[in-house]
């Protein structure tokens, strides 16, 4: 196998993440604010990234499509891509600009705060030209966020490649990964996340951004299926230590977690979109078919609980041995 070509998987089953590849700074200790934290853990990450290496260390071709500072930072998630098996032919440098920083607090009970530096980051600046379309149409799954619409050029170029996903007809899976301080505004957020509802085949979003996006306090299935659309081919909505619930035209359910002791959420959700997506690349029968599709949910669910279990995104994704063995004992 080449480097950066993924990992198992035929040719046509490969997945390209587009958007935000960063540093996460987590404290070396939990359960304190940025200002008491006595230092912190460099480990890398940004969603789309994530599910990238997600799919590829679960055996799965992954490729990443972004803009990192060309720095010692953005060398180094280049590297941790390629490392990682995910192809970086996507990937493109601006010297002007560095590689964006998060700075992510972790309290006692292990959800996430954060604080971001960006001002602007690399990611930010990705034009349209800059894109790999050809990479785009040679994937089988596109899969994005949110976070590219914020600002221009990189919302005109997430447009651009979601169009030319569509086009091409790629399965698209959208990940909102609800990141409030990024944006100008609540209502700005949900404006612009809600623009490109009607394109997805998947979308994975969690209870809070369930309860965001609809304005309500509840997570049943009343509101979860106001984010319906005919276009959908399956409505996630993903409840942490509660499991997944999942939602097609013709059937619904929910899929049990599996108990761990976390120590640190970040990352857990791209682990599930990542184990999911490497499933569905290779079977996408199972988008109609309720006992794989919940068999794909329950290996996606391990995926996420594992990722909790270690501090930071990247370093805790699974490999597919880690995988199979914490599923099968389950």
């Amino acid at each position: 196998m080449a480097v950066g070509c993924g990992g198992g998987g035929d040719e046509g089953s490969l997945v390209v993440s587009f958007g935000e590849m960063l540093i996460d700074f987590v404290p070396t200790v939990s359960g304190v604010s940025l200002a008491e934290a006595p230092g912190f853990i460099k480990a890398p990450g940004g969603a789309p990234a994530n599910v990238s290496i997600a799919v590829s260390r679960l055996g799965g071709r992954a490729a990443f499509m972004g803009k990192l500072g060309d720095d010692e930072f953005g060398r180094m998630l280049a590297a941790i891509l390629r490392e990682n098996g995910v192809s970086d032919a996507g990937v493109t440098f601006d010297a002007g600009a560095r590689t964006a920083l998060a700075f992510v607090t972790l309290r006692s009970d292990g959800e996430r705060e954060f604080m971001f530096y960006r001002n602007p980051s690399a990611d930010m600046l990705l034009t349209p030209a800059e894109l790999d379309l050809e990479l785009i149409r040679r994937a089988k799954v596109f899969h994005y966020g949110s976070i590219s619409l914020i600002t221009e050029p990189c919302r005109s170029a997430h447009l651009k490649a979601l169009e030319v996903a569509k086009e091409a007809g790629l399965l698209l899976s959208y990940d909102p990964n609800l990141r409030l301080p990024l944006w100008p505004s609540a209502a700005d957020a949900k404006e612009q996340i809600l623009s490109i509802w009607d394109q997805a085949d998947i979308i994975k979003v969690s209870d809070v951004e369930l309860q965001f996006l609809t304005g309500e306090d509840s997570v049943d299935d009343e509101v979860a299926l106001t984010l319906w659309r005919p276009s959908l081919k399956l409505l996630l909505v993903t409840l942490g230590d509660k499991g997944c619930k999942y939602y097609t035209k013709d059937f619904r359910g929910a899929v049990a977690a599996f108990r761990v002791k976390q120590v640190d959420t970040t990352g857990a959700g791209d682990a599930f979109v990542g184990a999911l997506l490497s499933k569905i690349v290779e079977d996408m029968s199972a988008l109609q078919d309720e006992k794989k599709l919940r068999e794909m949910l329950r290996f996606a669910n391990a995926c996420g609980a594992i990722t909790t279990t270690k501090k930071g995104a990247i370093p805790a994704l699974p490999n597919l041995s880690e995988a199979l063995a914490f599923f099968e004992k389950q």
